[in-house]
């Protein structure tokens, strides 16, 4: 019998919910589709393993003999990914390494999930809900085992995280450097961990310029930006000196001009075919769209979203962020859209989308909506030889987009209206 007074005791969690059950689920699922996508490649004319991982184990192969990956094209990575793949090239089932090896990674940042949602004071039970929705999403065992590397980056970027969050300072900088060298797009991260580790409370009005410029630079703010800094041109000091310019021009200055527009969910992405067409007006053109669509892009991502949210909750701030980087990116294909997925367990619990199961259901169908009016036009132009580009793609890609607008704009305003969840 309960004590007088006594807080009302919490309703038992289903057994389900238990890391015992959770992980060999996750670990379980992913071996099933490594074996099955095994089977496909042997079997069927449509491929399991995607493009992505031939060019690795390619430039892999090539870096087992002596080579450099940039001798594989289309390889525009670090060398690092192709140094960690080198077991591909050793054949037989050592081909099937790199998706081990990301299916993995998969696992171990829903595990960093848990942690973190666990130090927030989130119950065991509900954290591992959350995370569940990372170890068991089809569409995340499906991207890596098809040995696409973000898996891997998942897991820098939530050790990013759970690092700045716990006030490791200098191990935060150290992976920030590294999360940018291994795939360029995490250095938006930095704007809103610089600002969320600044003081807390509003500018005292009366301090002059220098005052102010000095109070700011705090000593984790000067941890921060020297450690990203050395280790981030310490890893490209050792790549550049092994590999020349190539590494320069592969690993970043190719995505300034970059015009992919094969499964490119992207708005930008019938212009992209015009402007790779020679015969295009666009493709001699001074001032091509390809070499400024960032500017909207970054000024989102890396300057109104942080100094909007990064104070209130870093974490979902880093979800508004990379939301914003990849709805407004001229190249967008499936693999991005975990980079803000891993960050979903983060925002949820306190979302508008949650509360309301309508407007979650609306928002989650018009997002697979936009995908698969995409997919279907997309089916019939590369599959079929159909010329859908106008107004089909364009049409399938606006719709997709708009709808991307409308979850970015209630992910920020959910936010600002919930302030500060994540202990500081």
């Amino acid at each position: 019998m309960a004590k007088p007074n006594s807080p009302p005791e919490a309703p038992p969690a289903s057994k389900f919910w238990r890391s015992s059950i959770i992980f060999p689920a996750a670990i379980i699922f992913r071996l099933v589709l490594l074996v099955y996508g095994r089977w496909q490649d042997a079997n069927s004319p449509l491929k399991y393993t995607d493009i992505d991982y031939l060019v690795f184990t390619d430039a892999a192969r090539f870096v087992a003999q002596d080579r450099s990956p940039y001798d594989r094209a289309t390889y525009r990575y670090t060398p690092l990914l192709a140094w960690i793949l080198l077991p591909t090239s050793w054949g037989g089932w050592w081909f099937e390494f790199g998706k081990a090896l990301f299916a993995v990674g998969d696992v171990v940042a829903g595990f960093l999930i848990l942690r973190i949602l666990r130090t927030t004071g989130m119950p065991p039970a509900r954290a591992l809900q959350f995370a569940s929705i990372w170890l068991l999403n089809p569409m995340v065992a499906n991207i890596s085992t098809r040995g696409s590397s973000e898996g891997l980056l998942a897991v820098i970027v939530l050790a990013l995280l759970w690092a700045i969050l716990a006030r490791y300072t200098l191990a935060a900088g150290c992976l920030l450097g590294f999360a940018v060298h291994f795939k360029i797009y995490p250095f938006i991260y930095a704007a809103s961990m610089f600002i969320w580790l600044g003081p807390r409370g509003d500018a005292d009005a009366r301090r002059s310029v220098w005052s102010t410029v000095r109070h700011s630079l705090n000593r984790d703010r000067i941890i921060l930006a020297i450690s990203s800094f050395v280790t981030f041109m310490g890893l490209n000091m050792v790549m550049y000196n092994e590999y020349g310019a190539p590494f320069i021009e592969h690993s970043y200055t190719y995505h300034l001009t970059r015009i992919d527009h094969r499964h490119n969910f992207s708005i930008y992405n019938t212009i992209l075919h015009l402007g790779s067409a020679e015969s295009s007006s666009l493709a001699t053109s001074g001032l091509r769209i390809e070499s400024i669509a960032f500017v909207p892009q970054l000024f989102l991502a890396t300057i109104i979203i942080p100094l909007l949210l990064a104070k209130k909750d870093l974490a979902s701030a880093m979800l508004a962020q990379t939301f914003a980087f990849v709805t407004f990116n001229k190249v967008c294909t499936s693999q991005y859209f975990l980079w803000y997925m891993v960050f979903l367990p983060f925002y949820l619990p306190s979302s508008s989308l949650l509360k309301s199961s309508r407007r979650g259901l609306i928002a989650l169908a018009l997002w697979i909506f936009g995908q698969a009016l995409w997919l279907q036009q997309g089916y019939e132009l590369e599959m079929l030889g159909r010329s859908t580009f106008v107004p089909g793609l364009w049409l399938a890609s606006a719709v997709f987009f708009l709808t991307n607008c409308w979850i970015l704009g209630t992910v920020v305003s959910d936010i600002r209206a919930v302030g500060e969840t994540v202990p500081t």
